[in-house]
């Protein structure tokens, strides 16, 4: 690159980020690292871990931003999250799948409302997801408590570093892809943050879109679906483990018990309550 033309690069860069740095970290899995940056429309630095049959590292340059590349044969998407956490840089960190595509700007928007937002050490942002997928959708800018954490995706998810660091605050290694249970290690580790006291708010910024494709652990509103369902609502709730339950099924149980009927879809999480209670 010109060296006139890498330098008016890197003073727009701190025109947009007030001195800030926002790197993306990617969980994915069986993927081709080289491309993904292109796919993903990445703008910013990033660290992408590849779940797949070898270990390796690579890295390039994408955007003039740099791309770190780890491959690893150990399996979970919280581990895999962990080892992108551990290598970040960046003041702020951006979590992401393999399957999100980032609208043109976004670094702009996320650092833009951190600068805007000081008092906030966990921002959730918006992204386009599929019908069936969408869980949240943020029109007012609000303050996210544990009563109110548990819709938002790990995608969604942009947090201030150092401030994660120093709560020595990581992804559960029991839950998500990959893991022994289904879904969950996102609520659990929005939980941990609000826990130690990180300012979380939600914020009606929009950032990108999920591109949809088939799920790598839900396999329907199994015995496993509901159990596991059970176990999670234990480290999440813990007395109040039973009582969500009850509610979770009498929320949802028209759209997920039309195979197993709700009192048995109940049964089943405290089955799962039961199965960890004491840990």
């Amino acid at each position: 690159m010109d060296e006139n033309i890498l330098c008016r690069n890197i003073a727009d860069r701190k025109d947009v980020t007030g001195g800030m740095k926002l790197q993306v970290l990617v969980s994915a899995v069986d993927q081709d690292v080289s491309t993904m940056a292109e796919r993903m429309h990445l703008e910013s630095d990033a660290i992408i871990v590849n779940q797949t049959d070898h270990f390796g590292y690579s890295e390039y340059t994408h955007n003039g931003r740099r791309i770190q590349c780890y491959e690893f044969m150990e399996k979970g998407v919280g581990l895999s999250r962990n080892n992108a956490l551990m290598r970040a840089e960046g003041d702020i960190v951006l979590f992401a799948d393999e399957d999100i595509v980032y609208d043109k700007g976004y670094e702009k928007r996320v650092l833009e409302a951190f600068d805007r937002h000081p008092e906030a050490d966990f921002l959730l942002f918006n992204l386009r997801v599929g019908e069936a997928r969408a869980t949240y959708y943020t029109k007012e800018y609000h303050r996210v408590h544990i009563w109110n954490a548990g819709r938002y995706p790990t995608y969604s998810f942009a947090v201030r570093r150092a401030r994660l660091h120093a709560a020595h605050i990581t992804f559960s290694l029991l839950f998500g892809g990959g893991a022994k249970y289904s879904n969950g290690e996102d609520s659990l580790f929005l939980k941990d943050c609000l826990k130690y006291g990180l300012v979380v708010y939600a914020v009606p910024v929009e950032i990108g879109a999920e591109q949809e494709r088939e799920s790598t652990w839900f396999q329907g509103y199994t015995d496993k679906f509901f159990i596991d369902r059970g176990v999670l609502y234990h480290f999440l709730y813990g007395g109040m483990a039973y009582l969500m339950a009850m509610r979770f099924i009498m929320a949802h149980g028209k759209v997920m018990c039309t195979t197993i009927p709700r009192k048995n879809a109940l049964e089943l999480m405290k089955k799962g309550i039961r199965s960890v209670e004491g840990l």
